[in-house]
């Protein structure tokens, strides 16, 4: 099949540090490489593929400090897209909705995978408008505040097998990783860490628009002695960190569309303790991967049971749902679908 995967530009596919999108899309465009097909990737320049790379931009626009229209480079993405648009059988877009324009007068398919949240009364008049767009939830709790919408089918997240350690022995401290932002809470998770008198390692990056909300609320937290702020950090980093965690703190407070740090600790056999919202209790099971909280006092207790625990459990249930293969087959019989295609069984 001749795909073509269209990423975001604000990273690179795979992003050097954090990059949440176009780290699935790497994922999901080297595993169909895998499996034979003719892939064609637009993303940045600084992006590394076996895929045919398409680059609009030289670099990823969060790391080109010159660049002061980030969008400029999306709208000559999308052109391009479509410009060549009879080279492919599918055209998979991973941002959003700026190209439904020029997809909706489209002949070759497309295909529009929805990776942020749904909850935003502005788009819907927006889907009302581009109603017929075929779309892709990541998760079930994703599409539940639009559920009339063109939905082909829900595709979670997956990683490659070998792309994490099992750490069998649990570690001694709690891992935070992600994005400082309100959303988030990492201040929540450091009040959880500092009631259970547990080290609390915090890797993430603040993006400009969070500056402000990190000095003035955040930074002030981090002077305490069990508090660690690592910083951003890459991918070759992300396995010890949270392979050598006792468990990861999810403590976020809003409706995450998926929560793709959830399955890499799985994937290290690292237990997760997280609040109930969005896509949490779809993605772990509470007892086995970990223990899902409604307050903070549940949390702290918690963490006093993780010893109860398989982390063997936690590996075995990302390699049974979140792998990249199942995350490609997934993709491939929503294509083969709309293609009118009949659906082929990974290799």
């Amino acid at each position: 099949m001749r795909i073509a995967q269209v990423a975001p530009l604000y990273e690179s596919v795979p992003p050097k540090c954090y990059g949440g999108t176009e780290r699935v899309v790497s994922h999901l465009t080297e595993e169909l490489v895998r499996q034979g097909h003719d892939v064609t990737l637009f993303a940045s320049g600084d992006s590394v593929t076996t895929a045919r790379l398409v680059a609009p931009c030289h670099r990823s626009l969060r790391l080109d400090k010159s660049c002061m229209d980030q969008l400029t480079y999306h709208v000559i993405e999308i052109e391009t897209v479509f410009r060549d648009s009879s080279r492919f059988d599918i055209i998979h877009f991973h941002h959003d909705y700026l190209h439904f324009p020029l997809a909706r007068r489209e002949r070759t398919s497309v295909v529009t995978t929805l990776h942020g949240r749904l909850d935003i009364p502005e788009l819907v008049s927006l889907f009302r408008e581009f109603s017929e767009m075929p779309v892709v939830s990541i998760s079930d709790a994703q599409h539940e505040p639009l559920p009339w919408l063109n939905w082909q089918g829900t595709v979670y997240h997956g990683l490659p097998a070998n792309m994490y350690s099992f750490q069998e022995e649990p570690g001694k401290y709690l891992a935070f990783l992600g994005r400082i932002c309100p959303e988030k809470r990492v201040d929540t998770a450091i009040e959880i860490a500092k009631r259970t008198g547990m080290e609390l390692k915090i890797a993430a990056k603040v993006d400009k628009v969070d500056q402000e909300y990190f000095a003035d609320i955040i930074r002030p937290l981090l002077d305490h002695p069990l508090i660690e702020y690592v910083g951003e950090i890459g991918e070759a980093e992300k396995d010890a960190f949270l392979g050598n965690a006792y468990a990861l703190l999810f403590s976020i407070d809003w409706p995450e569309p998926f929560g793709l740090v959830m399955i890499e600790a799985m994937a290290c056999g690292t237990p997760i303790i997280a609040r109930r919202r969005g896509s949490v209790p779809e993605v772990m099971e509470d007892g086995v991967t970990g223990f899902i909280y409604d307050t903070v006092e549940e949390a702290v207790k918690a963490v006093q049971e993780v010893a109860s625990l398989s982390r063997k459990e936690c590996r075995r249930a990302f390699e049974k749902r979140f792998t990249v293969t199942q995350m490609a087959q997934g993709y491939l019989a929503i294509y083969e679908r709309l293609l009118g295609r009949p659906v082929r069984v990974a290799a």
